[in-house]
């Protein structure tokens, strides 16, 4: 079976979906729209900006789901997916290509969400940190042993779990966890703490957008973070992408299910090869590459 993922926030670049503009009238039109819906010309700093700028939460979210919408139209009739999934941001991105969502909701909800989170970030300074070489289990246990708020958020892939909180419980956590014979315990450069209960005033304004927009049967299952499990009921759907923000990012259980429900190979649609990367560490051997045109 064949089965499509779609990145999230980091693999940002400048110059992505440069080439897909110039190559694709399709694309240059899919670009244009979206620069009208969004009120600003996007496609500028997409393929123009500097890194910083491409940085800010509200550039990023919509930079990344345009990439790979954008791409997976511009495929057509060979985009023909058996499953998706999404990481985080990419679940949008997967839902819009899948057909559960029009281009232009998706990028309102995505840039809607993007907006919501800045907010929530300005209101509390958090922060993310990535863990590596240790337990998923001992990773919870010392982030439920700490006083503040600090959650196991991303779970990448085997021996690397992503945690998230205020700044103060980040640092103490780090620190436990270096002590416990984590290989390394890395503050990452984000904007706040995704995917943690801090995210919660981001996770009501998005559940009245995402109350609000239409959604309809898709082309085939996708993989929801929250569940970790191949969703195609569109009321469920819509549940679980609310949860999505103050919930855990179950990508390793995800890479896991779509492997064991038949997936014979992964192709990563969008800027840059991160998704690729965690299903060779969840199985050396699994053939992945990436969406060309």
């Amino acid at each position: 079976m064949k089965a499509y993922v779609f990145p999230g926030q980091g693999a940002q670049y400048s110059g992505m979906g440069k080439d897909l503009y110039e190559e694709s009238a399709l694309a240059r039109e899919l670009f244009e729209k979206a620069n009208e819906i969004l009120g600003f010309r996007i496609t500028d700093i997409m393929f123009e900006g500097t890194t910083d700028e491409l940085k800010e939460t509200k550039v990023t979210q919509p930079a990344i789901f345009l990439h790979s919408v954008i791409l997976a139209k511009v495929l057509g009739d060979s985009f023909q997916p058996e499953m998706v999934a999404g990481h985080s941001l990419g679940e949008f991105s997967a839902l819009v290509a899948a057909c559960y969502l029009t281009f232009e909701n998706g990028l309102k909800l995505v840039s809607q969400r993007a907006m919501a989170m800045q907010k929530a970030c300005e209101a509390n300074p958090s922060t993310m940190a990535a863990i590596l070489g240790l337990e998923d289990e001992v990773v919870e246990q010392v982030c439920e042993s700490i006083d503040g708020i600090v959650v196991a958020a991303n779970y990448n892939c085997p021996g690397q779990l992503v945690i998230s909180g205020s700044n103060e419980s980040i640092a103490e956590a780090c620190e436990k966890l270096t002590e416990a014979g984590a290989r390394r315990a890395l503050t990452l450069p984000v904007g706040g703490a995704f995917h943690s209960p801090l995210m919660e005033p981001a996770r009501v304004e998005l559940e009245a957008a995402i109350n609000n927009t239409l959604f309809s049967e898709g082309m085939c299952p996708v993989y929801q973070n929250v569940t970790a499990s191949a969703v195609s009921n569109p009321e469920e759907i819509k549940d679980n992408l609310v949860k999505q923000l103050t919930a855990s990012v179950r990508w390793t259980q995800s890479m896991q299910a779509m492997i064991a429900d038949g997936a014979s190979s992964v192709t990563e649609v969008g800027p840059g090869k991160v998704l690729q990367g965690l299903f060779k560490k969840v199985d050396r051997a699994f053939p992945t590459e990436s969406a060309t045109l």
